[in-house]
């Protein structure tokens, strides 16, 4: 079966998306095949990167026409938040399946409306980093039970770009369109995939949240405000017990784009971080001490790549992408998903409570 795409956005990450596309056929034994067929952007350069896509036949400025073409089955939208409402509801519209965006909307009320315009249609979420094969051997230590009684989770995706003081204003430093829940909106799906996916689910939360940065330049020679959260370091008790601290932050000293993830319990625990790629940790039976394993090129969906080889992120939007199409198409074979609508919500609701308690100063129920 093949599934056709368009991408309405074609900025970093629709190029990410093309790309991933473009290196299908390193899948070992898929059954579904994928062309992308259109591309939507505002900007007329942008979409010049994508005529070099054979399978291409419509670069459009205007998005809506994307939609009416018949021979597009599945829409990839990487759009600022404040359209996300928008263009997603058009997109489940327009009959399409789609591969959304985090944070799906700019707040949970924005969220809560594109997922009343589903209906039928198979609709997922971005997140890459839970497929590299050492967060996957996390995610199955705890699954096996091997930890025992949960004591902590922690969950971070670090950002040190905003440090440069001298880097332009743009969109994702504006509350208007990045939303009130500034860096947590832009990076705290990638926080709580994997904790969501595990079952830990928040019964309060208390945040820290840092807006140091408050004015940036305008790239026109003057100054622009600056005005969304940075930082944001969010800590909640869960059901069942255990406690769980959630870290986004932009302005975070020696990080290039990190993401990690660690749980501890009673019998062992399990951690990850990009900054060791191949590298999965873990503790078992209470022992004082972590042991070191390196995983190769072992993922969830089978490749021709050598198990020898190391992971990256250009892998990990592969299996991302690749596990959206397994699962629309009813072969993912309870393998590892992409994040759900339902995860999404579930991660705008520890947003809007972690706004509330950086107003009220106390811990906020959920």
């Amino acid at each position: 079966m093949k599934v056709r795409f368009g991408i309405i956005g074609g900025g970093l990450m629709g190029r990410e998306l093309a790309s991933a596309m473009a290196r299908w056929f390193m899948l070992t034994n898929f059954p579904s095949q994928v062309e992308l067929v259109a591309v939507a952007d505002i900007a007329p350069r942008v979409l010049e990167w994508f005529r070099q896509v054979p399978s291409v036949d419509l670069l459009t400025t205007e998005y809506r026409e994307l939609l009416a073409r018949d021979d597009v089955d599945a829409v990839y939208v990487a759009v600022p938040h404040d359209l996300h409402e928008q263009v997603y509801v058009d997109t489940l519209a327009a009959g399409k399946d789609l591969l959304a965006e985090k944070p799906f909307g700019i707040d949970l009320r924005a969220a809560l409306r594109i997922q009343s315009a589903i209906g039928e249609r198979f609709v997922r979420c971005s997140s890459e980093f839970p497929f590299f094969p050492a967060a996957q051997g996390v995610y199955e230590f705890v699954s096996s039970e091997e930890i025992g009684d949960l004591l902590e989770v922690n969950s971070a995706f670090l950002h040190s770009s905003d440090l440069d003081l001298t880097k332009p204003i743009n969109w994702k430093r504006q509350s208007v369109h990045c939303g009130e829940a500034g860096v947590m909106n832009d990076l705290g799906l990638h926080v709580l995939h994997v904790p969501l996916r595990m079952g830990y689910r928040p019964t309060n939360v208390f945040a820290q949240l840092q807006n140091v940065v408050r004015e940036r330049p305008d790239g026109a020679g003057g100054r622009a405000p600056c005005d969304t959260w940075d930082n944001a370091t969010v800590h909640a008790n869960l059901e069942g017990g255990g406690i769980m601290r959630l870290e986004t932050k932009r302005l975070a000293p020696g990080e290039t784009n990190t993401w990690s993830i660690e749980v501890k319990g009673t019998r062992g625990g399990a951690k990850f971080s990009t900054k060791e790629p191949k590298t999965l940790w873990t503790s078992r039976g209470g022992s004082a001490q972590w042991s070191r394993e390196d995983i190769g090129h072992k993922s969830v969906i089978p490749v021709a790549t050598g198990g020898i080889f190391e992971f990256g992120f250009p892998d990990a939007l592969l299996q991302m992408l690749a596990a959206f199409v397994a699962e629309r198409n009813g072969h993912l074979e309870g393998r590892f998903g992409c994040a759900t609508v339902d995860e999404a919500l579930d991660a705008h609701r520890v947003w809007t409570a972690a706004l509330e308690s950086q107003r009220s100063h106390k811990a906020v129920p959920l």
